[in-house]
């Protein structure tokens, strides 16, 4: 089978087209014909090398998610069966024509949708809905502060605040991107800017929510975003922290965590355990498939990409002009 794998640490350029044996499934396991998959910022990690695959994913195949047909079925499997289209989050190696993961990892597909759409759905659902619903309790009437609100899980967060009753308010640096994120919920957009320090964003939370502060911050940023996310949060309100584009370390005014009670949890997806993922699988197929299948929530597709051009799609990816997912059609 085909895929694209990753020669060596570095730019996008060492992506390459390689062969590899066609994988077997064990007991428990089903092989999935992958038709699409889409660009995570974790691939971008993993070929630079600061982000090793977990254990039992190949090494130098990124790939975090996946929408394909079950082509295979190993013993034991009865909930699954050949020619089932499936989605689903993985520890690495979509970036290939075929991949093998336990069978309760995966979930059908929503009726009537696309691979290339439902490639774009698990991580960025997944991990939106987990931080939100599941950590953070987000409920209805209360005020989310999504941080790069354009992202994959920045679009998702806005659906899905919106699809439970809750409110929320955006920040991005472009002014098309918040335009966007309000087309599919987002009450509230704020353009940031590296020079002001959040006083913007700041501003924008105390006039939204009449001074209280966001109930859940989902802070896709960490770094001295996480300041922020205790500066703008409202008494007994609840942080969440996804990603570290702005750095791995912040400096925190802790007086400001002890009186106003703050929780703060930090997130990820990809080196749970096997027991972990499964659930996550659960709460796409529970929670998740059926408001797509309602058209509550959409998957958001910045464009589609064959498998070959990967390194096009990297490139694109650190341009930081995507809006949605970049999902590469296997």
């Amino acid at each position: 089978m085909r895929v694209v794998a990753i020669a060596r640490a570095g730019g996008p350029e060492v992506l390459t087209l390689a062969e590899r044996p066609l994988p077997e499934p064990g007991p428990g396991q089903v092989r999935v014909r992958v038709r699409a998959t889409a660009v995570n910022r974790a691939d971008l990690l993993q070929r630079m090398g600061f982000y090793p695959a977990p254990p039992g994913a190949p090494p130098d195949v990124p790939g975090l998610e996946l929408a394909g047909e079950i082509d295979a079925v190993g013993d034991g499997v009865s909930h699954l069966s050949e020619g089932d289209r499936v989605f689903g989050v993985c520890g690495g190696g979509a970036y290939a024509e075929a991949v093998v993961l336990h069978a309760r990892e995966l979930a059908p597909m929503p009726a009537g949708m696309s691979f290339t759409d439902a490639a774009a759905v698990p991580e960025a659902f997944i991990t939106a809905w987990d931080a939100l619903v599941e950590q953070a309790g987000l409920k209805a009437g209360e005020w989310a502060l999504i941080h790069a609100a354009g992202s994959g899980v920045g679009t998702a967060a806005a659906q899905i605040a919106r699809a439970v009753g809750a409110r929320s308010l955006g920040t991005s640096r472009t002014p098309d991107k918040l335009a966007r994120a309000r087309a599919l919920g987002l009450d509230e957009g704020v353009l940031a800017s590296e020079a002001s320090g959040g006083s913007e964003v700041a501003d924008a939370v105390r006039r939204a929510t009449g001074g209280r502060g966001a109930d859940v911050v989902l802070d896709l940023l960490g770094g001295r975003y996480l300041a922020e996310a205790l500066a703008n949060v409202a008494p007994r309100g609840r942080v969440v922290l996804v990603g570290l584009l702005a750095g791995a370390r912040a400096e925190l005014d802790l007086r400001s965590l002890l009186s106003k009670r703050v929780r703060v949890m930090g997130t990820v997806l990809r080196a749970r355990p096997l027991e972990e993922k499964i659930a996550a699988a659960q709460q796409l197929a529970r929670h998740l498939v059926p408001l797509f299948e309602r058209r509550t929530l959409v998957p958001v597709v910045h464009g589609v990409m064959p498998l070959a051009s990967a390194a096009e799609a990297h490139a694109l990816m650190e341009s930081n002009a995507t809006f949605g997912k970049i999902v590469l059609a296997v």
